[in-house]
């Protein structure tokens, strides 16, 4: 049986999202770098986290370089902001050649941007909107 691969993750965002992936990725065995620019989110990583914390602004160049971008196999964009997502992720798709990067939208107008211009997207809005109409379904119409 063939082990799975060890990933080597950069997650630009250390809040309730960024922090939950940190978390599982770490718990996986998998290697994983966080940064955020306020220190006190690394208070939401657990205490089995065995990655790295980078203090900084995930936009800057020398950031991104401290993180080992370069070598990541992951990035994921999952501040707040969604501009500074979508910056984060091009600057790893375009100059570090990350092979797999995604990014937290909150706007759902922005999603198809940001498909258009190649860039893997989640949109918690959409995924909760449509897991919400679901249910609406499932009761207005209940299986017989």
């Amino acid at each position: 049986m063939v082990a799975p691969k060890q990933l080597y993750a950069v997650i630009a965002g250390c809040g309730r999202l960024g922090s939950y992936v940190a978390n599982k990725l770490s718990a996986r065995g998998h290697s994983v770098v966080v940064i955020d620019v306020d220190e006190t989110t690394f208070d939401a990583l657990s205490s089995e986290f065995s990655g790295y914390r980078i203090e900084g602004d995930a936009t800057e160049f020398r950031i991104l370089q401290e993180a080992k971008t370069d070598k990541a196999d992951l990035l994921l964009a999952v501040t707040h902001e969604d501009n500074v997502n979508l910056m984060v992720a091009q600057v790893a798709k375009k100059v570090f050649k990350v092979p797999n990067v995604m990014v937290r939208v909150n706007d759902p107008m922005r999603e198809q941007v940001y498909h258009d211009m190649g860039i893997d997207t989640i949109c918690p809005s959409i995924v909760a909107g449509d897991a919400i109409a679901a249910i609406a379904g499932a009761l207005a119409f209940p299986a017989e």
